[in-house]
């Protein structure tokens, strides 16, 4: 699995503004309706119906909220940078900065858990962060994200 096939620089959001964690979710939901033509409404209703499960933010200023939707013919990605650290209910109590949104067709099982753990695995590595976080653009986070893909 690699992320380029699931993402373009258009599915990255340099310096998104939030408050808070509801704000993030409901933000990311109406880009996800967006840009992959779907219910904005159906994607903030499972990111939060996870998020009650336990916490996606799984620390170093990192959240990965995903879900599985019914309709999906695909995994689709985004990546968001925030502005400013918010609260997120992160296990290790650090604001999160960095949120990378994963979103697979109901169905999608094995394929679901493997994009899990490989985007995990890039977002554990500070290194990957630093530089996502001294990125520019959108254009340049994008190239940090596939860059270190490629590692």
């Amino acid at each position: 699995m690699h992320i380029a096939s699931y993402m373009t620089p258009d599915d990255v959001v340099a310096d998104l503004k939030a408050n808070g964690k509801k704000q993030v979710l409901h933000e990311l939901a109406r880009r996800a309706a967006e840009r992959f033509s779907i219910d904005e409404n159906d994607v903030f209703e499972v990111l939060l119906e996870r998020e009650r499960l336990g916490t996606t933010g799984f620390g170093d200023g990192v959240a990965l909220p995903h879900g599985k939707l019914a309709g999906l013919t695909g995994m689709h990605m985004l990546f968001a940078r925030l502005a400013n650290g918010i609260d997120y209910n992160a296990v290790d109590g650090r604001p999160v900065d960095l949120i990378f949104l994963l979103l697979t067709p109901e169905d999608a099982g094995a394929d679901h858990l493997k994009a899990l753990a490989k985007i995990s695995r890039l977002l554990r590595d500070e290194t990957v962060c630093a530089k996502i976080r001294g990125a520019e653009n959108a254009e340049a986070v994008y190239s940090a994200l596939l860059e270190s893909e490629e590692e």
